[in-house]
């Protein structure tokens, strides 16, 4: 079954002179599941495919007749979580495994934290838990850690990764 496609045409937005990140990103948020939004653009839009990417969307792009560009985004098909850092392919082995998967949200927030604080700078915890703590990665990544993570394939919980800065 096909994607259903929504499309934007930012052309005349940028036409007029405004900037049309914010249009975008609502039209993003606005998608249901099985939705791929389909933007129509003058230029390639080079620096939103990093904005994309870091929230859970990856793109492929044509370039039309007219010389302008489509580019569609869709979930990433790799399915790290909006917000995951993309490098995290490339962070080292973890150095500490937690599976906090029996414990409440609460909790496992407040052993992951502890666990956390006790790793050296630059360095990588792992944690599969219940469900996402989107409060507490909202908090990290506010002090300038790094996290990324994703629901486990086989519906155990939600993985992730959490790398200290520094």
């Amino acid at each position: 079954m096909e994607p259903e496609i929504v499309t934007l045409d930012v052309r005349p937005i940028l036409a007029q002179g405004d900037e049309p990140l914010g249009v975008i990103l609502a039209a993003v948020d606005g998608l249901s599941q099985g939705q791929v939004l389909r933007l129509i653009a003058p230029f390639r839009p080079v620096p939103l495919f990093r904005v994309m990417a870091r929230r859970g969307y990856e793109h492929s792009e044509i370039r039309l007749a007219d010389k302008g560009w489509q580019i569609d985004f869709a979930p990433a098909a790799r399915g790290l979580g909006a917000g995951s850092a993309l490098d995290a392919f490339g962070w080292p082995e973890p150095m500490a495994h937690l599976d906090l998967t029996d414990r409440s949200p609460d909790d496992a927030a407040q052993r992951l934290l502890a666990t956390f604080q006790r790793i050296p700078p630059g360095d990588v915890l792992f944690a599969l838990l219940a469900e996402e703590p989107a409060a507490l990665l909202a908090e990290l990544g506010a002090a300038g850690h790094q996290w990324a993570g994703n629901p486990a394939t086989d519906g155990s919980g939600f993985r992730l990764l959490l790398r200290r800065k520094g």
